[in-house]
Parts: structure tokens; C-alpha cells; sequence
């Protein structure tokens, strides 16, 4: 941290504060996340300091359930795309063969359609369901992560330690988690802070078409859509969950610049 810049340091206390408040939301929240609690599109106040939505819930409750709901479950979508596309992009990067042919031309078919025309054509067979956009989207995402951890299982395997690990007869699991992925580590991290951030994005995408996170659950891409109409009024609620996500990815990016240059050895 004391080597850390300035905007690294904003980074990680804002990512800190956001996952504070996704965690205590229930205990900070003054209302309930679905709870009816005024009139419709009511002023700010001190029963409602940020008044409420279209509905009459409070919108400061909602944002902070749309916090813990918006950025747990990206959260858990990038897991799940770091561990499938990274393990996947190790695994044929170091037997490489038919086996990286296969897995490469089938993450080739599945980047040359657009992330949101392929996720909508999904979403529309297998449903709207949250398992069904985390499962959607992280197999979406993971094939960036495959093409990372690919090219970095490739390089290091040219490394004298990896060609003696395989003389000595270790098995493939040992060269991947024992010798290539302590080594590619640095990247694979950075990635998946880039990853969060687009996946993070998008969801919030989806929800503001109507497609992602589904109602009455809190979530900040949809708070945007209900409060629209509040913008020609001059009222401020649509912004504030458009801010709260403006603010989380350019944190969130400031982090992953610090961790890159770190990670590349210019910092040396």
C-alpha cells in the first residue's frame, strides 16, 4: 500500500466502502428492499433522504440492496468465468495438441457472435433467471480469460523449470497449479479486475433492458430504467445508481492499472 499511487489507493478504499456497504446493507438500510414505505416519486425528506421510486420504495434502500445484489452476484459471474476460462486456457496451453486445437476453435465460434447479441439469444431459450445470467454470462466471459491464460501457459512452458518438471515425470496437474499458474498468477489477477468490471457493466446492462436481474429485486441497472422519467424533472434519482456504478469500474480499473504495472516489472 505504501508503494501504491494515488489513484490505486482511491481504488481499493472505494472497492472497500462499496463491499462494506453490500454487506451491512440490511443493518444500514432504513426500510425493507421491497417495502412500500410513501407515494410515488416523493421529494427528498428526512423520513426519505433520497426519496422514493415509482413505486413509493425508498431509494437509498434500494441502492444499498442493489449494491450487495449487483456486485455479489458479478462477483460470483467472474469467479466462475476466471476458474472455467482459466483453467481451460492452462490446461490447453500446456498439452497443446488436439486438445488446444478443439478448445480454441470452440472459444473462436463463441467470440465471433457479439457478447449482447449471444447472451440475449441465450437468455431468450434458457430463461431470465439469475442462474441462468451467471451461467450465460460467465461462459461468455471465460473465453477472454481461456485466450490470456492460453498464451501465458504457452510462454512459460518454454522456461527450463517447466521442460525439467516434465522430464522428472510430473503429471499435468502438477506442471499447471504447481509451476506455470504461480508464475502467471500477476496477469490472471489483473484480468480478472478487467473481467469484473466489464461483467459488472453488463449486468447492469441487462438489467436496464429488462432482461437481467428481475423485479422487485434491488439492482442498480434497473433503478436507472424505473427513475428515468424523473431526468426531465430535474430530479437526481436516476443518476445516483448511474453513479454508483460510474464510480465502482473506474475504482475497480484503477486497481487493475496498478496490479498490471506491477505485474510487468516496469514498477522495478
Amino acid at each position: 500500500m505504501k508503494s501504491a499511487p494515488a489513484s490505486a489507493r482511491f481504488g481499493l478504499i472505494v472497492v472497500a466502502g462499496y463491499g462494506a456497504l453490500a454487506v451491512l446493507a440490511p443493518i444500514l438500510a432504513p426500510y425493507g428492499e421491497t417495502q412500500i414505505v410513501g407515494l410515488e416519486f416523493a421529494d427528498w425528506s428526512a423520513q426519505h433522504w433520497l426519496g422514493t421510486d415509482d413505486l413509493g420504495r425508498d431509494v437509498l434502500s434500494r441502492l444499498l440492496y442493489g449494491a450487495r445484489n449487483t456486485i455479489g452476484i458479478a462477483v460470483l459471474t467472474t469467479a466462475i468465468a476466471a476458474l472455467i476460462g482459466g483453467v481451460a486456457g492452462l490446461v490447453a496451453g500446456s498439452l497443446r495438441g488436439w486438445v488446444d486445437q478443439v478448445l480454441g476453435r470452440l472459444v473462436d465460434v463463441l467470440m465471433a457472435v457479439p457478447s449482447l447479441i449471444l447472451t440475449l439469444l441465450m437468455l431468450a431459450i434458457f430463461g431470465t433467471s439469475v442462474v441462468s445470467m451467471i451461467l450465460i454470462i460467465a461462459l461468455i466471459e471465460s473465453t477472454r480469460i481461456f485466450r490470456l491464460a492460453r498464451a501465458l501457459a504457452m510462454g512459460i512452458g518454454l522456461f527450463d523449470y517447466v521442460t525439467t518438471a516434465r522430464l522428472r515425470g510430473e503429471g499435468l496437474a502438477w506442471i499447471v497449479f504447481r509451476e506455470i499458474l504461480p508464475n502467471a498468477s500477476a496477469p490472471l489477477i489483473a484480468e480478472f479486475g478487467l473481467r469484473f468490471s466489464f461483467v459488472f457493466l453488463f449486468i447492469a446492462t441487462l438489467s436496464f433492458l429488462g432482461l437481467g436481474i428481475q423485479p422487485p429485486t434491488a439492482d442498480w441497472g434497473s433503478m436507472v430504467r424505473d427513475n428515468a422519467t424523473l431526468i426531465a424533472y430535474g430530479q437526481m434519482a436516476p443518476l445516483l445508481p448511474a453513479a454508483a456504478i460510474a464510480l465502482l469500474t473506474v475504482a475497480v480499473n484503477f486497481i487493475v492499472d496498478w496490479l498490471v504495472h506491477q505485474s510487468s516489472g516496469l514498477a522495478d
